[in-house]
C-alpha cells in the first residue's frame, strides 16, 4: 500500500500559540489531516475534510458557529477531490471512505466520492442521523447534508471485534484489506475511531483522529497541551471520562511501542508537516 496524507481543511482560529503552541503573532493553524490509501480494493480515504459543496455554500453546509471560532479557509484546491485528481487519479477510483467521526470537519467530502461505500461506527451515524449529544453543539456539529446523498454505508459496532495493542473490540473492514483496522476511541464523540493502517515493513500508522489535538499529548508520560485546544477539546467533549482514558492509552501506546507505532491526529500542524514531508 502507498499512502499520500492530505490537508483537506485549513483552519485559522484566533489566539496564536494560544491555540496551537507556536504561532506568535496572528491567528493559529490547524489542519484536517487525511489520508488517500492505495489499494488492491481501490483508492481509500481517511477522513475527507470540508468538500466542494462546503466550499462554494459553506453557510448552507456548515453552522455559522464554527465558522466564526475556526475561521476555516475552504479553498477548493484543499478539497480531497482536488487532491485526488492533482496526485493522477480518477475520483471514481475511491471506492471505500473510513470515517473517525462525522463531524462536519471530517465528513464534509462524503458527497464528492458517490462510488464510495462509508465506514464507521454505527453508534457513530445513529448519533450524527438525529444530532444527539449535547444539545448546542450536536445540532452545530453535525451536519447531515454533508452525507444525505451518500447510500452505501458500511456500519460497525463498538462491541465485540478484536484486539490490537491492547484496544478493544478493533475489526476489520468490509471490502477492505486486513491492514486497515478501525479502533473504537469514544469521548470526543459517541461513535468516535481511529483507524490503524498496517504499513509496508509491519510497523503501524495510527490515526487517532480527534481523541487528542496537539502534538504535545503523546510521546511522552506527561501531556502538554495549548490552552486554547484543552478548552476546545472539552466544548466538543460528550463524555469526558472516557476522552481522558482513551487520550491516555493512546498516550500510552506512543510511549510503549512507538517503535512499532507512528501516532498522528487530526489537527495538528507539525504533525502533518512531519509525515508528509512539507516541513521546513
Amino acid at each position: 500500500m502507498r499512502i499520500h496524507h492530505l490537508n483537506c481543511g485549513t483552519c485559522c482560529p484566533a489566539g496564536g500559540r494560544l491555540f496551537d503552541g507556536y504561532t506568535a503573532h496572528g491567528a493559529a493553524h490547524l489542519v484536517c489531516h487525511c489520508l488517500l490509501i492505495e489499494t488492491d480494493a481501490g483508492l481509500v480515504l481517511v477522513d475527507t475534510g470540508f468538500g466542494t459543496r462546503d466550499v462554494d455554500h459553506p453557510h448552507d453546509r456548515l453552522s455559522d458557529f464554527f465558522i466564526g471560532l475556526n475561521r476555516p479557509k475552504l479553498r477548493p484546491e484543499e478539497t480531497a477531490i482536488a487532491q485526488v485528481r492533482a496526485l493522477g487519479f480518477d475520483p471514481a477510483d475511491v471506492r471505500h471512505i473510513v470515517i473517525t467521526h462525522l463531524d462536519f470537519d471530517h465528513a464534509g467530502g462524503i458527497e464528492d466520492f458517490p462510488n464510495a461505500r462509508v465506514h464507521v461506527t454505527a453508534r457513530e451515524k445513529e448519533v450524527a442521523d438525529e444530532r444527539r449529544g449535547g444539545a448546542f453543539i450536536s445540532r452545530k456539529r453535525y451536519r447531515p447534508q454533508q452525507w444525505n446523498d451518500a447510500s452505501d454505508w458500511s456500519l460497525y459496532p463498538l462491541g465485540g471485534g478484536e484486539r490490537w495493542f491492547g484496544f478493544d473490540a478493533v475489526r476489520d473492514l468490509a471490502g477492505l484489506p486486513p491492514e486497515i483496522l478501525l479502533v473504537p476511541l469514544a469521548g470526543h464523540t459517541w461513535g468516535h475511531a481511529g483507524v490503524a493502517i498496517r504499513e509496508d515493513g509491519g510497523h503501524w500508522l495510527f490515526y487517532a483522529g480527534d481523541a487528542y489535538f496537539h502534538h504535545g499529548e503523546v510521546g511522552a508520560a506527561k501531556r502538554e497541551c495549548p490552552p486554547g485546544l484543552r478548552w476546545y477539546q472539552n466544548l466538543m467533549q460528550v463524555d469526558r471520562t472516557a476522552r481522558l482514558a482513551n487520550q491516555q492509552r493512546v498516550r500510552a501506546l506512543s510511549v510503549d511501542h512507538g517503535d512499532e507505532v507512528r501516532i498522528y491526529c487530526a489537527h495538528d500542524l507539525i504533525e502533518f508537516q512531519t509525515l508528509s514531508g512539507t516541513a521546513t
